[in-house]
């Protein structure tokens, strides 16, 4: 799916690399109320995810501390790093986020580091790291990077000479990723967080964390004028880092990331395009009747059976959605039947999903109401009174998956109703469910299109018209220009 958001303010198309010259500058916040951010869209910041709302690690992180500040935000989506530290220079924006701690940081100030992240090497899978290396040190094929990145690859210059380096200035990091996975690119050098996310639906590439090996910090920008704001994001990141929600950001969008194998992720992708077809149809009309993403139920029937009716396991649960007998029973379904068994599991996630309290946000309620479906519905809500007990939230699906594996010891299990359980399964089942789900999500279309809810305190402006949609990433062709170092 194509599917682009249409600008929300009056503002003049900003085309390659001509952002200079329509600067616009923006009013002081504390004068105008509302906080203009600059943010480079990708699964790693902000994006539209499968539901059809805005999420990311960055606009999660915006939103919270304009709140906490009653602002209003207004994003400005750019297609490249190098637009998000020149825009903020100019001042068109009062923050840049998922900045370079001191990268090009003349007539800026940076609050705290909040993120590390490393310059990785990618690579075609079916070489070997130690042939890949040298072909790189001594000069025989081209390495490609994004600006951010050539003070780090300029210690590799100096230390092989014969080193070729390209500076490609309209990409990001998953553009990098997919030409090196087709094979336009020889190699790259992306940012490590990126090329772990993308890793499960590119598996024909491999990362390298060994040939640039220097660590950066992210932190948010500001202009060297504004220190008050800086002075601001800086308390901000010291409570988010000290209550504990800044991890549980982190937990939410990375958390899950390598769970799924290269061999895995192969075989998934194989069976996405030659079994799901079979499915479709049921999926669909699964969500229509439970109004759960077909694509969750689909990732939900592999993890339970690979797609394959005849599977069963030795406890006995049988089918395409590998239900019980008791709660094929209960559902009124043939289990044997894949179409009777996928309605059947659909309905069943709803039951759990109505089983765990209303005031669960989301996607916390389903993960946990997933994690159910693999253990049962009492022993999740045995999880939520021991969390109780620790004092840890049993609302948050990254507190709670700690807890879970607390329930296979004597000193927990016997002072809760359900007692023993095998808790630390049910996280591992929902963490590589969310992979499945990820994969699925970039190459299967949504029912519908749903554009993100309007809201009167964030708006996200996309004068370039963006493709925000995390689904849509990899059928898109971008202009790509190179110039050598």
């Amino acid at each position: 799916m194509k599917k682009f958001l249409i600008a929300l303010s009056a503002c003049v198309l900003l085309g390659c690399g001509d952002y200079s010259s329509q600067a616009q500058r923006v009013l002081p916040w504390a004068e105008s109320k509302e906080l203009t951010v600059l943010v480079q869209n990708g699964p790693t910041t902000l994006y539209v995810d499968a539901e059809g709302r805005y999420a990311g690690l960055e606009y999660d992180l915006v939103t919270r501390f304009a709140e906490l500040n009653d602002l209003k935000v207004r994003f400005i989506m750019v297609g490249t790093y190098a637009e998000v530290v020149q825009r903020l220079k100019q001042n068109e924006a009062h923050l840049a986020v998922g900045v370079h701690r001191g990268v090009d940081g003349e007539g800026l100030l940076f609050g705290p580091a909040y993120q590390n992240v490393t310059p990785v090497l990618v690579y075609a899978a079916a070489r070997s790291e130690a042939d890949v290396l040298r072909e790189i040190q001594q000069g025989h094929a081209p390495l490609s990077t994004l600006p951010q990145y050539l003070d780090s690859l300029s210690q590799q210059k100096a230390k092989y000479p014969s080193l070729q380096i390209n500076a490609v200035e309209h990409a990001d990091n998953e553009d990098l990723i997919e030409q090196v996975s087709t094979g336009k690119l020889a190699y790259a050098v992306v940012d490590s967080h990126a090329a772990d996310v993308a890793q499960n639906y590119y598996p024909n590439v491999a990362i390298s964390k060994s040939f640039a090996d220097n660590t950066q910090q992210l932190s948010w920008a500001v202009r060297d004028e504004d220190p008050q704001l800086r002075t601001m994001a800086s308390a901000y990141f010291r409570q988010v880092m000290a209550e504990g929600s800044l991890s549980r950001l982190q937990d939410r969008y990375y958390g899950h990331v390598n769970r799924v194998d290269t061999l895995d992720a192969l075989t998934y992708l194989g069976r996405i395009k030659s079994t799901l077809p079979k499915f479709r149809a049921t999926f669909l009309q699964a969500e229509a009747e439970t109004g759960i993403d077909w694509r969750l139920l689909a990732a939900l029937a592999y993890q339970e059976s690979h797609w394959d009716n005849e599977s069963i396991s030795p406890t006995g649960v049988r089918g395409i959605m590998m239900l019980t007998n008791d709660t094929a029973s209960l559902l009124g379904v043939d289990r044997l039947n894949p179409r009777e068994s996928i309605l059947g599991g659909a309905r069943y996630v709803q039951m759990m999903r109505k089983g765990i309290p209303e005031t669960v946000p989301e996607p916390d309620r389903t993960w946990q109401a997933l994690a159910a479906y693999n253990i049962g519905l009492g022993h999740v809500e045995d999880a939520r009174t021991l969390a109780l007990r620790l004092n840890i939230n049993p609302d948050s699906w990254t507190d709670l998956k700690g807890v879970l594996p607390l329930l296979r010891k004597p000193e927990h299990f016997s002072t809760l109703k359900y007692g023993y359980a095998r808790g630390g399964a049910p996280v591992i089942y929902v963490e590589r469910l969310k992979s499945y789900y990820d994969i699925l999500v970039r190459f299967e279309r949504p029912s519908k299109v749903t554009l993100p809810e309007f809201s009167n305190t964030v708006v996200v402006h996309n004068p370039g018209n963006l493709t925000l949609d995390i689904n849509s990433k990899l059928n898109i062709e971008k202009p790509k220009r190179l110039a050598s170092l």
